[in-house]
């Protein structure tokens, strides 16, 4: 099983999660973060640390984000590591609680 990073992370990005990751397995893109499927170790250390509650186990994922799963994956593989915190976007706050922002999403 694996940690899903889903939608309220686009264009907030907060990394808050990565610094308790002990494997490393967040990647990066330009506006969001996704979880290396292979890599997950299925700790859920990253779970409670997210602040727009973006991140949700493989089982626990709601129905409207399943597509997340895949795109998880898919993004892993172009996406570098990312392994410490940087600071969110300047205008993440204003991001939280928009709901269906995948047509923002930037590769």
């Amino acid at each position: 099983m694996t940690y899903v990073v889903v939608e309220s992370c686009i264009k907030c990005k907060y990394t808050d999660c990565v610094e308790v990751c002990p494997v490393d397995c967040f990647h990066e893109g330009p506006n969001f973060l996704v979880i290396d499927p292979e890599e997950c170790i299925d700790c859920s250390l990253c779970e409670p640390e997210c602040p727009v509650n973006a991140i949700f186990s493989e089982d626990d994922l709601p129905a409207d984000q399943q597509h997340f799963l895949e795109l998880n994956a898919e993004l892993t593989a172009e996406w570098p590591v990312l392994t410490e915190k940087k600071p969110a976007p300047p205008d993440a706050a204003e991001w939280e609680d928009i709901p269906n922002k995948l047509q923002h999403l930037e590769r």
